[in-house]
């Protein structure tokens, strides 16, 4: 069974950081794109960032480019996600996301695309 477990999530101050982790268990990700959505309430879910497989490709939601960073380390099944000059907008529910095919490339944004989800880590920014 493949579990994908987040956390690092909290209440900030706008302008603050945090660092999101995702362990994985049951299944290695070393050859699969691994990501993050974020959900606020009542909207969609949407991208964040994704990764390739190796960790030297990214993607970044325009709204947050240049401030968030995503890295994965294969050794330890596990993708972050630095989130840096937090927003009050970047409050949501984040999710980690895991590809289940050598088909899915981390330029896919569809959560469609992502077979393996987390349990979510709420962040919250305060303004």
């Amino acid at each position: 069974q493949v579990q994908l477990v987040e956390s690092g999530g909290g209440l900030v101050q706008a302008g603050d950081s945090l660092r999101l982790s995702c362990e994985v268990s049951g299944k290695s990700i070393s050859n699969y794109a691994m990501g993050w959505f974020r959900q606020s309430p009542g909207k969609d879910r949407e991208h964040v960032a994704t990764v390739s497989y190796s960790g030297g490709r990214t993607r970044y939601a325009d709204s947050v480019k240049g401030r968030f960073t995503i890295s994965r380390d294969n050794t330890k099944n596990t993708v972050y996600l630095q989130m840096n000059s937090l927003k009050p907008e970047d409050t949501a529910v984040y999710f980690c996301v895991g590809a289940d095919t050598l088909k899915t490339s981390y330029t896919d944004t569809s959560p469609n695309n992502y077979a393996y989800w987390g349990q979510g880590t709420r962040v919250t920014v305060s303004s």
